[in-house]
């Protein structure tokens, strides 16, 4: 537990949260200012900020408890499917790794996100960056 970090003091019972799901390993509960009504945030109990930080033997358990928010958010709340997310670092409005999934209908309003494009190059400097993500991934 970090003292300094909104999700662990909702964790530790300091800050009321509406929550929706809890084991021993994560806890899940409303965004109190959500894209819409039902968006759940999938926290794990322990203290890490990024998905990269989260220890593999969470892993497992972390996906199978978005599984079973992304199936509650449709079977529970009347959505045809949903959004799920995670921002590592860039848009962390809080500093502890937490999984977005947002209840999502067909014509809802949400637009989707405006990322800018851009281009390679050539076919060498694809390769260049496909070679340097193949060294890190192994």
């Amino acid at each position: 537990m970090n003292s300094a970090c909104v999700f662990c003091a909702i964790l530790a019972g300091d800050i009321e949260a509406d929550m929706v799901l809890e084991s021993a390993d994560f806890a899940a509960f409303l965004d109190q200012r959500p894209v819409f009504k039902g968006h759940v945030l999938l926290v794990p109990r322990q203290h890490v900020v990024t998905l990269p930080d989260l220890p593999p033997e969470l892993r497992d358990g972390f996906l199978a408890a978005a599984q079973r928010i992304a199936t509650a958010v449709v079977e529970g709340l009347g959505a045809q499917g949903s959004f799920v997310a995670i921002n590592n670092t860039v848009s962390q409005s809080v500093p502890h790794l937490h999984l977005h999934v947002v209840p999502r209908t067909k014509g809802d309003g949400l637009r989707g996100f405006f990322w800018p494009r851009t281009k390679y190059a050539d076919l060498g400097e694809r390769g260049q960056y496909a070679a340097r993500l193949r060294a890190v991934l192994g």
